[in-house]
């Protein structure tokens, strides 16, 4: 029926490659099944999308890397990856007020998902998307119209995911420098200016904090969307030099 209206594409909502997670949140299937759907749909030629999530009951981020790695050995083309938010009215809030559920961080959160990127990057595997779709419905706990009563929700939680990932891209490569940097210059494509200066300046702030070093981000139309160029402007030899001068 699916091939007679040409879909192209089918997405499975995995969550887990744990049993026993799976059956603790009342998924009504096991990861045998899993493979067993994957491989009918790869077989019969659509589009294979997995979905999983962070910060399921009893789940840990082991348990969530290694859902990661077992999703890659079922070869899907995309992936969606989503942290687990309280809903109004559901076991899962009886959970939390019985004290037997406790959401993850945000900040766990990110890290994990974030972790789970690079694995499926590096198997060429397209995260299409990175946390909930805000509607009026899901979003600010706080507003009285939420239906979220607890978890890791934040606005743009793909956009801190990524954000994040260019912060880690940016200390690699100022590491490598042979000298204390001081100051540097970022090159990146226009798309991606606001993430490499992260959420509310985040990674600026973050890098000048932990590490004393000031950025400069310029966009260049030249360089393709993911990468960077950078370029050491002073180094803390040159500051204690103008320093003394003063």
């Amino acid at each position: 029926m699916l091939k007679k209206y040409k879909v192209k594409t089918i997405e499975l909502g995995v969550q887990s490659a744990n049993d026993y997670i799976l059956k603790r949140a009342g998924r009504g299937h096991n990861f045998e099944d899993v493979k067993k759907a994957s491989k009918l749909i790869r077989w019969q030629g659509f589009k294979l999308g997995h979905q999983m999530m962070v910060g399921l009951p009893e789940s840990t981020r082991l348990d969530e890397l290694n859902t990661a790695k077992q999703l890659i050995k079922l070869k899907p083309k995309m992936i969606r990856i989503y942290p687990v938010l309280v809903i109004k009215n559901t076991k899962l809030e009886k959970e939390l007020n019985a004290g037997t559920y406790e959401p993850i961080t945000l900040n766990q959160a990110v890290e994990t998902s974030k972790e789970l990127v690079y694995l499926f990057n590096k198997k060429k595997i397209e995260v299409i998307r990175i946390g909930l779709q805000n509607t009026d419905l899901i979003t600010d706990p706080e507003n009285k119209e939420s239906e979220v009563v607890a978890g890791p929700y934040h606005p743009a939680f793909g956009q801190l995911v990524e954000d994040s990932i260019w912060y880690d891209s940016i200390v690699e490569k100022i590491k490598k420098f042979n000298v204390k940097v001081k100051e540097v210059e970022i090159r990146v494509n226009p798309q991606d200016v606001n993430s490499v200066i992260g959420h509310k300046r985040e990674n600026a702030e973050k890098l000048k904090e932990l590490y004393e070093v000031d950025i400069k981000v310029k966009a260049d139309e030249n360089i393709k969307i993911g990468k960077s160029e950078i370029k050491v402007l002073k180094t803390f030899t040159d500051f204690k030099e103008e320093t003394t001068i003063q």
